[in-house]
């Protein structure tokens, strides 16, 4: 259970709130700003901006800010380029054929560190959302008595290690992160004790279904598809892990932001947004799902995207809840704040993990990809964006662990469970 569920972040929300005073971001008046931000001196140098995206219903703020015409009113034309798999993310970001992307945000951290392709100097102009992935168990798996993680546990011990295949959709990415912290909370050695394959999101369900694993974390809307498909259960979901993680980043390579200072700010505004508008009401997420569900986005029914989007959940064994932390694209600008220490988790894990044989400068690295000075000229040019007053927040995940990137590498290296 977090602390967020009663507190919100150690950073309050009345602190976040006024945090925007430091830019005057309250006082501006956008329409004038985006004109001059979109003229002489400070205009976009790119006219076209070629962003990446996964078909996951966290693309959204990407995919309406060109829809609704957001990019626009900052001098650009967002170009959503659907990929097959965050591996053709990767490569077309190193060279050059996509300007940005829909990306997972540990990916991007391990593009930095040289752990999931060449070394590369990237940069995350501002998280696109939290919560909304989630763990789906094959039907498989409850007849045979699984319902949650203790059964499981109890399950995989009666058998050999590695009888068992899980998949995750990156081995440095959130979903890899995910399943691996959820399984290691009840005991379970995601290295040893499972076999552990990468699939892209939208081939899990087929993957499942024709009996290649047992069970995958992944996006939605994959896990309630699998749902609607009868082939699995929701046996968690990424909020259960850790209430209002970050996920998915709008990511670039360094050198790009460095030569295109105002197109990074222009497609960070426009994409910054279309996530206030997405959150803004009932109705909104709507019709997001509608136009996401497209053969050009997502290619999936409607019904099986809204749901959850809405934060109606039913995990397909009986269970049905309104969740409190389902999907967010904006909340008050707490959602796309680049956090230092959102960054520094994901190196925790890596180090955990054993990606990473030595403990980096977990602070000095995120101060490097975090371009908290590109978010905040975007939210200033958005204007009535919070700020918060601090980078770091804190938060405690479901094994009771507090995490506020006050001392990286203690815990990195506390857990009991790790390479």
């Amino acid at each position: 259970m977090s602390d967020n569920n009663t507190k919100g972040m150690t950073v309050s929300r009345r602190q976040f709130l006024l945090g925007s005073a430091a830019l005057g971001g309250s006082l501006l008046v956008p329409g004038v700003i985006n004109r001059a931000w979109a003229a002489g001196s400070d205009a976009p140098e790119l006219k076209e901006i070629r962003v990446g995206f996964i078909p996951l219903t966290d693309c959204a703020s990407v995919v309406m800010a060109a829809v609704k015409g957001f990019d626009k009113k900052y001098g650009i034309t967002i170009l959503p380029s659907k990929e097959a798999n965050w591996a053709s993310v990767r490569d077309k970001l190193l060279s050059g054929e996509l300007n940005a992307s829909h990306i997972l945000y540990g990916q991007l951290y391990g593009l930095q560190m040289g752990l999931s392709g060449p070394q590369t100097n990237m940069a995350a102009l501002m998280t696109l959302n939290q919560n909304g992935q989630g763990i789906t168990l094959a039907n498989a798996l409850h007849e045979a008595g699984v319902t949650d993680l203790p059964a499981l546990a109890k399950h995989l011990a009666a058998s050999p290690a590695g009888t068992y295949t899980f998949a995750q959709t990156f081995p440095t990415g959130t979903h890899a992160m995910w399943l691996n912290y959820w399984l290691a909370s009840a005991g379970i050695n995601p290295l040893n004790d499972i076999r552990s394959v990468v699939v892209p999101p939208p081939q899990m369900v087929m993957n499942m279904k024709i009996g290649n694993m047992v069970g995958y974390c992944v996006g939605e809307p994959w896990n309630q598809r699998a749902i609607s498909d009868g082939i699995g259960f929701t046996a968690a979901t990424s909020q259960d892990i850790w209430p209002d993680h970050p996920e998915k980043v709008l990511g670039t390579r360094a050198d790009w932001v460095e030569k295109n200072p105002n197109s990074a700010r222009a497609l960070t505004a426009a994409v910054l947004e279309a996530s206030r508008w997405i959150d803004a009401s009932d109705d909104n997420r709507r019709e997001t799902a509608k136009v996401i569900a497209g053969r050009a986005y997502l290619n999936t029914k409607e019904e099986t995207i809204v749901g959850r989007m809405l934060g109606q959940y039913d995990n397909g064994i009986g269970r049905s809840w309104k969740d409190q932390h389902a999907m967010r694209f904006f909340h008050d600008g707490s959602v796309n704040y680049p956090w230092l220490s959102d960054g520094m988790w994901f190196l925790t894990q890596h180090k955990r993990w054993g990606l990473l044989d030595s403990d980096p400068d977990y602070l000095a690295i995120a101060r490097q990809v975090n371009r908290i000075d590109i978010y905040k000229q975007a939210a200033a040019s958005v204007g009535n964006v919070p700020l918060p007053g601090s980078d770091m927040r804190s938060s405690v995940l479901m094994d009771g662990v507090r995490w506020d990137g006050s001392n990286p590498v203690a815990y990195a290296n506390g857990f009991s469970v790790k390479k």
